[in-house]
């Protein structure tokens, strides 16, 4: 019994991997397409929250003013997000590239220090500063860069994930024992 649940378990991992393996893929090869469908759920979720808000409302004692400000309030934050998604994704961009290019400054500060104390390490923070700077400015210039690096990193994930469910799979038998 308990050796069916943990292969059932281990394939239901498997199925969800590959829909993770598929949406990951997904990101990567169009990534504003899901940042639009994402969005359109979102949105939608909102307005259906601000109408129920809205509904319970109206059919309350209408003293609670708080739920018809939050039903409105709800549904014009739907209507937002579903039609601005590619100007949130892009603040959300410029603000983590600038984060990241800040962060590449800071580490050429430490190599400045480094090389003062002649150790060898300042070579290699150097080398890492500037490629944190490269890759800040990389997504700050372009737009899908974190939503394929996350695709990228989903895609790994499940890939690893279907190996350890397999491997776990066939190994049940000796875990049991």
């Amino acid at each position: 019994m308990l050796e069916k649940f943990l292969k059932k378990s281990g394939w239901t991992d498997i199925i969800l991997s590959l829909i993770f393996i598929l949406f990951g893929t997904r990101l990567i090869a169009n990534p504003n397409a899901i940042v639009a469908f994402i969005a359109n759920i979102l949105g939608l979720i909102f307005i259906i929250f601000g109408v129920l808000k809205l509904i319970e409302y109206f059919n309350s004692d209408r003293t609670n003013r708080y739920m018809l400000a939050i039903g409105i309030v709800a549904i014009i934050a739907g209507i937002v997000i579903m039609n601005c998604a590619d100007i949130i994704l892009s603040i959300f961009r410029i603000v983590i590239a600038i984060w990241i290019i800040y962060s590449g400054i800071m580490n050429l500060q430490t190599t400045i220090v480094w090389k003062d104390y002649q150790s060898r390490l300042w070579l290699a923070t150097l080398i890492l500063s500037i490629a944190i700077i490269s890759a800040g400015i990389f997504i700050l210039i372009n737009s899908g860069a974190i939503l394929q690096t996350i695709g990228i990193v989903i895609l790994i994930y499940s890939i690893i994930n279907i190996i350890e469910n397999i491997i776990f799979i066939k190994k049940v038998d000796n875990y049991l024992k």
